[in-house]
């Protein structure tokens, strides 16, 4: 084992995590599994088979991603999200309060922007995720982006991605992208351990009790079977209890990719950063252009778009 991985296994995060007015117990945190993406890309898949997820170290260049992150938030100083006179590499969040409503358009005009598409899409990025899929990449039109607040209650419920993607092929493979660092304080993605698992055997179920539906009920029962059914939850620490698992989270740093499948059950704490970082990431979806798509996702992201 590398010392970066018995690093992770011994650390406590500064702060306890935390979402949705919940604490989760020490004992059911863990830590993802570094990995480095020099040991090649079957090894990579074998990995992210077996665990659900792969959290490839310093796939990109960091300078590149910490360039990203300052042309981010120029464009959104204007609204008074960001403190001013600050590095806007930093990502400093002001003191008082912002525009959120200006913040929610520029934020919109970014996610269509030559810039961000242009970050999605690099070489190097796009490269890997042929390799990684044995085939032809696609890269949905879709993406989002998105920064929260140090001290905001903002937290990402517990979910898997297929429920959002029922239009078309189960073979598809999330980017979630820190755009810069983000320890476990700042609010990055956890994972539940072994929970796409869990995914497959609640697609079972909901397969074999819901009987003949058009494609349109299926994807939209589907949702509220997600949302009903009890399996997910924004109670972490129970999800945590009833499952007998952990909730696996990170230190991130600029460059690194995470890849999951579209199984894996996971959700973001509260950004508790002292330094008043915001934190900034992007979630990108991939699938072998011969596979069906769902067409839901050839638009661009919108905040009301219901996805």
């Amino acid at each position: 084992m590398s010392i970066a991985a018995e690093v992770m296994k011994v650390r406590k995060p500064e702060f306890p995590l935390a979402a949705h007015g919940k604490t989760l117990a020490a004992e059911r945190i863990g830590w993802l599994t570094p990995t480095d993406p020099a040991i090649g890309v079957d090894a990579i898949r074998r990995r992210y088979q077996d665990d659900g997820y792969v959290w490839l170290k310093g796939l990109l260049a960091r300078a590149d991603v910490i360039d990203f992150r300052r042309w981010v938030f120029e464009h959104l100083a204007e609204t008074g999200l960001i403190d001013p006179g600050s590095d806007f590499s930093l990502g400093i969040g002001s003191a008082g309060g912002f525009d959120r409503s200006l913040a929610d358009r520029r934020l919109m005009s970014l996610v269509r922007s030559a810039a961000y598409e242009g970050f999605c899409a690099q070489p190097p990025l796009a490269r890997f995720m042929d390799d990684f899929l044995q085939g032809i990449s696609y890269l949905h039109k879709r993406k989002l982006m998105r920064f929260i607040q140090p001290g905001s209650p903002t937290a990402t419920p517990a979910h898997y991605d297929l429920v959002y993607l029922r239009g078309g092929t189960s073979r598809l493979v999330t980017a979630w992208i820190p755009i810069g660092d983000i320890p476990t304080e700042m609010g990055g993605l956890v994972y539940l351990e072994g929970s796409h698992a869990l995914g497959v055997k609640m697609e079972a179920e909901f397969r074999a009790t819901s009987g003949d539906l058009s494609p349109e009920e299926r994807i939209n029962a589907y949702n509220s079977h997600m949302a009903e059914g009890g399996w997910v939850s924004k109670d972490l620490p129970d999800m945590a209890e009833r499952f007998d698992t952990r909730w696996l989270a990170a230190d991130y740093e600029a460059g690194d990719v995470v890849l999951h499948s579209p199984y894996m059950i996971h959700a973001s704490t509260t950004n508790q950063d002292r330094s008043r970082r915001l934190r900034l990431s992007t979630d990108i979806r991939y699938q072998n252009v011969d596979d069906e798509i769902d067409v839901r996702w050839n638009n661009h992201w919108s905040l009301g778009d219901m996805l």
